[in-house]
């Protein structure tokens, strides 16, 4: 009878290595790959907040309904044409439609304060972060909440409809502050589902392809709670 380790188990316990490793990295470039879209959404806003001769022609003409719809169509791209872009093409269209949304949202730095929208930024920063590492590290699955948290988004897309004609401050308050807890539970449950497509995937540009999208469903949970957070607690500049 021999003994000593099995020969067996060595590759075994290399494999789990370096199946954490791969997942840390993925997991990173994913988070990376948020961060720096979310950085160019706020320069690109700025910016043009802060140049008339750029605001005046996308806000105060007809072009503003192809500022507002631009972002819709870059996402529409990336996720139905992710598999036939090669991954350098794929990171231009996500870093292009940040820019994009950075025009589309310019016009908050003219209707909040600046201080009111850093402030919010931190707020929605620190929910999402705790969100993220709840959805990261927890063992309980949460798969069974995506099908509520999706008809909660589609209730408050058909509701903000609704609301363009409406016009009501109490319905608009209501979407505030049912949006945050929606936006809130999807950070926690795409973090988990974003970590356990891992497992699912072997060749390194499909894990490229993967990590882009990720940083795209991470990206507009991030985008959609700041923009409710901001219009509960945003400072008017009237």
């Amino acid at each position: 009878m021999a003994f000593g380790p099995n020969p067996r188990a060595v590759p075994a316990s290399v494999a789990v290595e370096q199946i954490d490793q791969g997942l840390r990295s993925y997991m990173l470039s994913v988070f990376n790959y948020m961060g720096i879209g979310l950085a160019i959404t706020g320069l690109v806003a700025y910016f043009v907040a802060a140049t008339p001769a750029l605001y005046q022609p996308l806000f105060g003409t007809p072009l503003r309904w192809v500022v507002m719809l631009a972002p819709l169509a870059f996402v529409m791209v990336l996720s139905f044409g992710i598999q036939r872009l090669s991954v350098g093409a794929a990171q231009l269209t996500f870093w292009a439609f940040a820019a994009v949304m950075g025009l589309s949202m310019a016009s908050i730095f003219l209707v909040f304060t600046g201080e009111s929208i850093a402030r919010v930024f931190f707020i929605t920063a620190a929910t999402f972060g705790a969100m993220s590492l709840y959805g990261y590290t927890t063992k309980r699955d949460l798969s069974g909440f995506g099908s509520f948290l999706f008809m909660g988004l589609i209730g408050i897309i058909l509701a903000s409809l609704v609301n363009i004609f409406l016009q009501s401050p109490a319905l608009q308050f209501a979407l505030s502050i049912i949006g945050v807890l929606v936006f809130t539970g999807l950070t926690a449950f795409d973090t988990q589902r974003i970590k356990a497509l891992y497992y699912e995937l072997d060749a390194s540009d499909v894990v490229a392809r993967k990590a882009i999208m990720g940083a795209l469903t991470l990206y507009l949970d991030f985008i959609n709670m700041f923009m409710f957070l901001l219009q509960l607690f945003g400072t008017s500049r009237e």
